[in-house]
């Protein structure tokens, strides 16, 4: 679950309200919340921020968490939906307070409420149209119209309601209305909808109603029967909270009322944060899915290799805020980044790759280093990683004419190779444009890592990562320019990596991706190779053809450098892309 608060730790306004409640003994000192997704949707990186804050705060206070679906309009809702949010939450780390909970086991509840507001006046059955109701409440400078039907007597008002609750008048031709003040300065105090009718089946319920509660007439009556203490909101339901009130007002006497707590949403930058509009790139197939990594869904996040802990940590870091706040797409990275610079498995890969031939190592020998899996958990331990004559290393970890403070390779200068020996540049190689394809180098078989020699421990001021040629694979390729030749040229190496990003299109074939804790079901990402070159990788064969490109369908924005994935089979789950050069574990 959440990791306490440090001691000291300021209170957010939230907490200091519930703390002086505690204080006062209200409630019993009984800390109850709730998370009240309308089933219509799968849940988004928003979605999660209020996950970690409703359960959060139960757990800091000892209290409990109910999950409850408000699902009151059956056109939009699925089952597909309430077992996609079921999961958001169980894979986020949380488990709500008893069963799962839904607006529509209190329908019959809500509707007898309905019919006692009825007989009480305060409740009358409207048959204008919607654009007529609309119409009528004014604007907020000007005073509504009182609907021709508002004074409408008691006995006509229940018949009709429940000929509505029986289905015989057509959808859309009659609704309930709250009897309160179409004067208000309040818009959702002028006489709201209370019931509306749908000829529609509903997820649960089935056919059994053709009339359906409004969703202000159902989420503070919610929140009543289930003794919540604290109903924690997003801003823009501030206004509704006089309209709850008003409702529990005429339809209990007890002095227990949910306290209503609002939030301000906490937006990401340059992210789609509207159900609504993610929705629409799911019908319109821009998308492969809800799950697709490209989109700011919870199982998307999932697919694309966050892990829960990282978003808990974003959300405790976001804290919570009175005013719209937009925070930084950098700061949900960062925190994934730390989450799995802790936790993953540490391997090296090679993104930009040049070749290093060490020439007074023996030809044909290879031999395997042991390197710690994680050099912040000495419980990861350790792996074997093949070492050979010839390597690649990263490309800017070698200068040939290097100023002053460059600690990495360059000729006449010592470096280490992590876990490995100390070598040291000799010369280059270079083709007919001036490009260094090859660096020289010999190594001091006195100095292997560990070895416990005088010269092991020898003093240099670099370490490189490396990959050793004969044991690589090649996990991405990149056609630079499509119209143009490939990068890098498979003839002179047996295996190189690129960069996942910098707007590098990555393209969908066999080769699968699989992010941390998702079976095989990660996403895809192609090796794209020079025209007629079949790259030998089982289960990876692919000809690409320049200047044609997959379907926009198979297309995968990669835009990210630290995409988490690994070949199938090939890697431990957890390795990562782009942390520092040790990422992709490439040996075999």
């Amino acid at each position: 679950m959440i990791v306490e608060p440090e001691e000291g730790k300021t209170l957010n306004f939230i907490e200091q309200i519930i703390e002086e409640e505690i204080a006062a003994g209200k409630n019993g000192g009984k800390v109850h919340t709730r998370f009240p997704p309308e089933p219509n949707g799968y849940l988004h990186i928003g979605h999660a921020t209020s996950i970690c804050l409703n359960f959060g705060l139960a757990a800091k206070y000892n209290g409990a968490c109910n999950l409850r679906f408000d699902d009151t309009n059956p056109s939009k809702e699925d089952v597909e939906f309430t077992d996609a949010i079921q999961e958001d939450i169980k894979w986020l780390g949380f488990q709500w307070d008893g069963p799962v909970r839904y607006a529509s086991d209190y329908f019959q509840q809500l509707y007898d409420w309905a019919e006692q507001m009825i007989l009480e006046g305060k409740a009358y059955v409207d048959d204008q149209t919607a654009e007529e109701i609309s119409a009528g409440r004014k604007t907020i400078t000007e005073p509504g119209v009182n609907s021709p039907y508002r004074d409408r007597s008691v006995e006509e008002n229940l018949d009709l309601f429940r000929r509505m609750k029986n289905g015989e008048f057509p959808e859309g031709s009659r609704v309930l209305r709250a009897k309160i003040d179409m004067a208000a300065a309040n818009m959702l105090m002028r006489d709201p909808i209370m019931y509306r009718i749908i000829y529609c089946s509903h997820h649960r319920t089935g056919d059994r109603w053709c009339i359906y509660p409004m969703y202000d007439f159902t989420h503070g009556q919610s929140d009543y029967l289930e003794g919540i203490t604290h109903s924690i909101c997003t801003l823009e339901f501030e206004i509704h909270r006089p309209l709850y009130n008003w409702f529990l007002d005429q339809l209990t006497t007890t002095e227990y009322r949910p306290r209503q707590i609002e939030f301000a949403r906490r937006n990401l930058n340059y992210t789609v944060m509207s159900k609504r509009r993610l929705l629409e790139l799911v019908q319109k197939k821009y998308v492969s899915g809800w799950d697709d990594p490209r989109m700011p869904t919870i199982c998307g996040l999932r697919r694309r290799g966050y892990t829960p802990e990282s978003i808990r940590m974003f959300a405790e870091k976001v804290g919570v805020a009175r005013r719209e706040i937009v925070v930084d797409m950098a700061l949900l990275e960062y925190c994934v980044r730390e989450h799995l610079n802790k936790t993953a498995p540490r391997v090296m890969a090679v993104l930009d790759p040049v070749k290093v031939v060490i020439d007074n190592y023996p030809e044909g020998e290879t031999e395997y280093m042991e390197i710690e899996n994680n050099p912040e958990d000495v419980n990861a331990g350790v792996r074997k990683v093949a070492f050979a004559r010839e390597l690649f290393i990263e490309r800017d970890d070698f200068m040939e004419d290097a100023p002053k403070k460059f600690f990495r390779l360059t000729p006449g200068q010592e470096v280490r190779l992590k876990g490995a020996y100390i070598i040291k540049c000799t010369g280059v190689d270079k083709d007919a444009g001036g490009n260094i394809t090859l660096i020289h180098c010999t190594y001091d078989p006195e100095s292997r890592s560990g070895s416990g020699t005088e010269a092991s421990n020898r003093k240099v001021k670099g370490t490189l990562h490396w990959v050793a040629a004969t044991d690589a694979i090649l996990i991405l390729g990149l056609l630079a320019d499509v119209a143009e030749d490939f990068t890098y040229d498979t003839s002179k190496m047996e295996a190189f990596l690129v960069p996942a990003g910098t707007g590098v299109e990555v393209f969908a074939t066999s080769l699968h991706y699989a992010p941390c804790g998702v079976d095989g079901q990660g996403f895809q990402v192609a090796i794209v190779l020079p025209q007629g070159t079949n790259y030998p990788l089982e289960g990876a064969h692919q000809k690409v053809e320049q200047g044609k490109a997959p379907s926009e369908d198979a297309l995968l924005a990669a835009t990210n450098k630290w995409l988490i994935g690994h070949a199938e089979g090939g890697l431990p789950e957890g390795s990562f892309l782009g942390l520092v050069g040790e990422n992709l574990d490439v040996s075999k």
